[in-house]
């Protein structure tokens, strides 16, 4: 009786009345793998999926790059670095530019020595050699043409040529970024520019709410490629420049650029996939548009704006009066909302700084209470 009892107690822990440690292992990570896949699952759903668009140098880049610095995701030594390369060209060719349209537009030179510096600079084309070793032998010969008259006048006239908005901030700043250990501050970053091509989506959790930006290039060659980002999108940020009035795109020299950001507003406002999705549109560069209207007339580029009839309908009290930053803001919001076809959607918009920090941090807070607002119960957050 003993050995049998034994022998049935070792047959029992053999057999199968216990798991052996290795298949409770196993059953372990199967319910891990489980609940991980349920997990991203509700993660998905869960996802606000933000759609940039607009034309090119709107500052949808600028605006991505905010959303980085708002919600402390640092970049690394390796990212600083590369912008601080990115920088120097930016100075660079900017620089070389102003040279070459001073030249165009016959702009004289207060110092005919600073003809010189200028043929020294259209001469020089190797870019990807401009570094924190190099760029300083620049630095003098760039301030020298910078402080230039002729220069300046060539800058008041910068809306008859092709050059970045930025060029200003780091011209002035160029004594700063000649030194040898020289690392981009954040508004450095946030100035810098460089073309986006392609795709470029950024995930960030906002209030325990995963918010995925994707960032397409807005230059012709590129639009192509929004179509294939169109998928389960939540909100489109379309950012439109509100101080290119009186300047044309650089794909066809033709083109006012606010025309042409109208007209990409209208393909996306009025595009049946879009109809259940809430569209915020950012007239963005409002620093820009207020110091360019003491000297550039909009009413000469839009003879709409004179029609303080239309105009009214979309913004009461509108004058026409085209000095009058607050008249030119109305008149901007009637050029892009009097697009819709569909005026039952509603259509959300801000005028934004995209280089200024507390500018977007506040805009986005409103933005972002939109959007979850709208999509709460497919957010799965109440």
């Amino acid at each position: 009786m003993g050995h049998k009892s034994v022998l049935g107690c070792v047959t029992c822990g053999i057999g199968g009345g216990q798991d052996s440690h290795e298949d409770l292992e196993l059953r372990r990570r199967s319910r891990k793998i489980d609940r991980d896949l349920k997990k991203e699952e509700r993660l998905k759903r869960k996802q606000v999926k933000l759609l940039l668009l607009g034309a090119g140098e709107s500052g949808k880049s600028t605006f991505l790059k905010q959303m980085r610095i708002i919600h402390n995701v640092n970049y690394d030594v390796t990212a600083q670095l590369e912008f601080r390369k990115i920088i120097y060209q930016n100075v660079v060719k900017g620089a070389k530019v102003l040279v070459d349209a001073q030249r165009k537009l016959n702009i004289p030179l207060a110092d005919p020595e600073n003809k010189v510096y200028g043929d020294q600079l259209l001469a020089f084309d190797k870019f990807a050699e401009l570094n924190n070793e190099t760029f300083p032998q620049f630095q003098a010969i760039i301030a020298k043409l910078w402080n230039d008259p002729g220069i300046k006048a060539t800058f008041a006239r910068r809306n008859e040529f092709q050059i970045i908005d930025s060029v200003e901030y780091f011209l002035d700043h160029s004594k700063r970024l000649a030194v040898r250990d020289y690392v981009p501050t954040l508004q450095d970053i946030l100035y810098c520019r460089k073309t986006t091509k392609g795709v470029v989506e950024f995930t960030i959790t906002i209030d325990r709410v995963p918010f995925l930006f994707v960032d397409v290039g807005g230059q012709r060659t590129q639009r192509q490629k929004w179509f294939q980002c169109f998928d389960n999108v939540t909100s489109i940020l379309f950012m439109a420049s509100a101080s290119e009035y009186d300047q044309v795109i650089l794909e066809d020299r033709t083109t006012n650029r606010l025309v042409e950001s109208r007209n990409i507003f209208d393909t996306i406002v009025n595009h049946m996939i879009f109809s259940n999705i809430s569209v915020i549109l950012f007239l963005n560069k409002l620093d820009l548009l207020k110091k360019k209207l003491p000297t550039s007339n909009i009413s000469k580029h839009f003879k709409e704006f004179k029609d303080v009839k239309q105009v009214a309908e979309f913004a009461k009290d509108f004058k026409a009066e085209p000095s009058d930053l607050e008249d030119v803001k109305k008149f901007l919001v009637y050029l892009f909302l009097s697009t819709r076809k569909n005026n039952i959607k509603p259509v959300y918009h801000h005028f934004t700084i995209a280089v200024d920090t507390g500018n977007i941090s506040l805009v986005f807070q409103d933005v972002k209470d939109i959007i979850l607002k709208k999509n709460l119960d497919a957010l799965l957050l109440h």
